[in-house]
């Protein structure tokens, strides 16, 4: 169900944008990868149609051809009538009416998605900010996956800072799963809404944090960062952020491709090897973290204690 961007460059004909707001939040992916770029077998703008669904009119919505605007934090219905309407399963009208949108509207959009030759589903952050969470993406990916029992249908997460599809690609091949894991019974085991970091900072789960090339201070919600502020955080980062300032610890490190080496990685999972134009006095987040393990290993293994006493 995914592809790279040179693919939805060359062949995508039908574009939806759920959720997000390219024309502000990614200025460059109208004009460099959709719905302004002449593909190989796409010769021209007129022969994409441009489909924008979200809760308000965005300057996105300038660009599109058909806009959906949905009542806020109905996406996970509209994407399940999408889907019964796929599979050609009756709905009931009364819940429809309450997603802000009209079943013509939904079935006409369901027809244009069989016809296409290659469609493209991006959906972006507003998808899980709502109560679905979790839920909504993986609606999407149903969608896209039951899409293609008639045509080519993919789907991408139009992610918010760079590189975050780093962590998800590194975590998949080494774990099996991107993200929501925990590791505490020594193998990995997945589960979002429970090991995600926002639901353990919410719910209190953790009594310390390690914070690596992120700012959850700035972006999570209140409750988890008044978590962090009340357990040991450490930070690393090469700047002083929301979360460093509310942190035990910080160390500055080098920033990452520009005086330290390393690997991003394209929200379509391309690897893009750094080379540092610039040297710093600083040390990696590799090296640090190295450090760091290695004087954990020099420690004594932990052991149960009884009266200060370790027990056997």
């Amino acid at each position: 169900m995914t592809c790279t961007l040179g693919e939805v460059k060359n062949r995508a004909d039908f574009i939806i944008y759920w959720g997000g707001n390219p024309a502000e939040c990614h200025p460059r992916h109208f004009t460099k990868y959709t719905i302004m770029q002449k593909g190989k077998f796409v010769p021209n703008r007129k022969a994409r149609t441009m489909v924008l669904v979200d809760i308000r009119e965005t300057p996105s919505a300038k660009a599109s051809d058909i806009f959906l605007q949905i009542t806020p934090g109905k996406d996970f219905e509209v994407i399940t009538t999408l889907r019964a309407l796929v599979k050609g399963q009756r709905v009931n009208l009364d819940l429809v009416a309450e997603t802000g949108l009209t079943i013509e509207q939904l079935q006409d959009l369901v027809d244009r998605m069989k016809k296409a030759r290659f469609g493209v589903l991006f959906f972006g952050m507003g998808l899980s900010m709502t109560r679905g969470k979790h839920m909504n993406s993986a609606a999407v990916l149903a969608l896209a996956a039951e899409m293609n029992a008639f045509t080519k249908f993919v789907a991408m997460p139009m992610r918010g800072h760079g590189n975050v599809t780093g962590a998800d690609v590194v975590l998949r091949y080494t774990t099996g799963y991107p993200f929501g894991i925990n590791m505490c019974r020594g193998y990995p085991r997945f589960n979002p809404g429970e090991f995600s970091t926002v639901d353990l900072l919410v719910r209190g789960d953790n009594d310390a944090a390690l914070i690596l090339g992120a700012d959850p201070g700035a972006t999570m919600p209140q409750p988890g960062i008044d978590h962090l502020a009340r357990i040991p955080t450490i930070v690393l980062d090469p700047k002083v952020t929301h979360t460093s300032r509310l942190s035990r610890v910080h160390i500055t490190t080098a920033a990452t491709g520009i005086s330290a080496p390393g690997t991003v990685y394209r929200m379509d999972e391309i690897p893009l090897p750094l080379r540092p134009p610039l040297k710093s006095p600083y040390p990696s987040d590799e090296e640090v973290i190295r450090r760091i393990h290695q004087a954990v290993a020099k420690r004594p293994g932990w052991r149960p204690t009884l009266n200060g006493k370790a027990m056997r």
